[in-house]
């Protein structure tokens, strides 16, 4: 059975200037107390062509983690256009919201957001820089990849076995 669940998340200001953060409150419920933190990040994908260009917007550590239902919001700064190729600064790309317990990656939710211009005259030339206050990020919804994976325990032994190797996080959006 698995220890923790996600059981929600709310995107936060959407749509939104580009160059706003991006927040994502987070409920979650933990069937057991978790010793260590749980370590989340936040990861732009930059180009979908190579993940040289993925920026990983911030980490936070949660924990250690007392059995029951917890909520926080997740804020990060946008991410740095300079680091954007310019023929994927404007369109759809994916943040991924990924948790690991011990070092291990146990689950990775992504989200599409589509970069454009606010005003349909300048939708309608060919911008493709990223550098214009009229830029907007409008999140389009869960799960372009919802991936659970097996989630280390606190009996995970040395060696790295999993003595519960079936406790596995679930995600409903």
């Amino acid at each position: 059975m698995a220890k923790v669940h996600i059981t929600n998340v709310v995107v936060l200001d959407n749509p939104s200037s580009f160059f706003n953060p991006f927040q994502f409150e987070l409920t979650f419920e933990c069937i057991e107390e978790l010793k260590e933190d749980l370590e989340w990040k936040m990861i732009y994908v930059g180009s979908a062509e190579s993940e040289d260009f993925d920026q990983i917007l911030d980490t936070i550590y949660v924990g250690p983690v007392p059995e029951g239902r917890h909520i926080f919001v997740f804020q990060a700064d946008p991410p740095d256009v300079t680091r954007i190729p310019e023929q994927d600064a404007v369109g759809v790309t994916i943040v991924l919201l990924t948790c690991s317990y011990r070092g291990q990656e146990f689950v990775r939710v992504g989200y599409f957001i589509n970069n454009e211009y606010a005003d349909p005259e300048l939708r309608a030339t060919s911008h493709s820089a990223l550098t214009d206050e009229n830029m907007e990020q409008e999140n389009m919804g869960c799960s372009v990849d919802e991936n659970s994976l097996a989630m280390p325990t606190d009996t995970t032994q040395p060696n790295g076995v999993n003595e519960n190797s079936n406790s596995l996080a679930m995600m409903e959006c």
